[in-house]
């Protein structure tokens, strides 16, 4: 488990030199473009010869990130606090809990399981809130987008890195301190609720793995999910 924790730390660390790759050159056709009047007083752009007469040279685009309004994020936080894929996911834990008795003092049969459902959507409510008022206080965007670029290197890097970053709203990537926060205070939080002792350790373990099922589910998002 240490090393567990230990390889988060780095990839939290080398998020910032992963984010500077993110960004893309603008062409040299743009850098060398001056305008020019043509007879009837609008502006054109003139690009590099060498650009122009490259017509078997493919045409590369841009995306350009937009941040989406309030009424959208808001509605995003719902959906991934009380929607029916939260609620899915939540039960689907809290089966897997109950068929291998953990922890022991909650049973099993329905009412263990009722237990572990309450405890396992108290953690998720307060993970995601916790993210969305970082998110807006900061005006961050930890919201999972899909990989622009269609070689499986660079859609595996997205679906790592967005684990530990976040958007700015001129979509720069930064380190997503809303979502570290939310996952490892919602573990460490749902520990005092559990039985026995106070256990902060047990909470760092569980926002540990939390942060490696997130990087599953991003995979899920970028191979499979197209929603």
């Amino acid at each position: 488990m240490k090393n567990l924790i230990g390889l988060f730390i780095v990839l939290a660390l080398s998020v910032s030199s992963a984010v500077s790759q993110d960004t893309p050159a603008v062409p040299s056709s743009l850098k060398n473009a001056v305008p020019l009047l043509d007879q009837a007083g609008s502006e054109k752009v003139s690009v590099d010869k060498q650009e122009t007469d490259s017509a078997a040279a493919p045409t590369q685009t841009y995306s350009i990130y937009t941040r989406p309004n309030a009424e959208k994020r808001f509605k995003r936080y719902m959906n991934s606090t009380f929607g029916p894929f939260a609620f899915t996911g939540v039960a689907v834990g809290a089966g897997f809990a109950t068929a291998t008795n953990s922890p022991e003092e909650w049973g099993g049969q329905w009412k263990g399981f009722g237990r572990r459902f309450a405890s396992s959507l108290g953690r998720n409510t307060i993970k995601n809130s916790v993210i969305y008022g970082l998110d807006e206080a900061m005006k961050l965007d930890g919201h999972y987008y899909r990989s622009e670029k269609r070689d499986v290197g660079s859609r595996l890097k997205n679906a790592v890195v967005s684990t530990f970053t976040a958007r700015k709203p001129n979509g720069k990537r930064v380190l997503g301190v809303p979502r570290l926060a939310g996952v490892y205070a919602s573990n460490m939080i749902a520990e005092t609720w559990y039985p026995g002792e106070y256990n902060w350790k047990r909470g760092v373990r569980g926002g540990t793995a939390n942060l490696g099922f997130n990087v599953v589910l991003n995979l899920f998002r970028e191979f499979v999910w197209k929603k």
